[in-house]
């Protein structure tokens, strides 16, 4: 077979999570970015909320294209699930490149039929509320992180 038919991540689909992570920041009371890209890695939808620091729109967006690349939600594990030590953690960002993989949570795949369509970042808390607000996000599509 030389065509296959595949699932995307509609931008309605991208805002719902943003929507969906901003309140639940809001709730939480926590200023975030978040983030949503394509399979591709590639930006859908993106917000700082008011008092969001300016570093955190990189973060969050790094923490979406690595869910998104690995399938998986951002953490300091190697590709085959393996922790990494601090050492090996900074190697394998500069080797993937810096934009493209970090070991920071709150990342989290966006996984619809079994296919990985996207993924989402979330920054500005501390990385376990990162982490519940980008899986719940994912929720909130009927998609899942895992």
């Amino acid at each position: 077979m030389f065509v296959a038919d595949a699932k995307r991540l509609t931008h309605q689909g991208a805002k719902t999570m943003v929507d969906t992570a901003v309140a639940k920041a809001r709730t939480a009371g926590i200023a975030i970015s978040c983030a949503v890209v394509d399979a591709g890695g590639h930006l859908l939808a993106f917000e700082r909320m008011d008092g969001g620091r300016f570093h955190t729109q990189q973060s969050a967006t790094t923490k979406a294209v690595c869910a998104a690349s690995n399938k998986r939600i951002t953490s300091a594990k190697g590709a085959v699930g393996q922790d990494l030590d601090t050492n090996h953690a900074i190697g394998l960002a500069l080797a993937a490149g810096p934009e493209r993989w970090t070991a920071m949570e709150g990342g989290a795949p966006v996984i619809a039929g079994g296919e990985c369509i996207g993924g989402i970042g979330v920054s500005g808390g501390d990385w376990e509320t990162d982490a519940r607000i980008a899986r719940e996000a994912v929720e909130a599509i009927k998609a899942s992180w895992k």
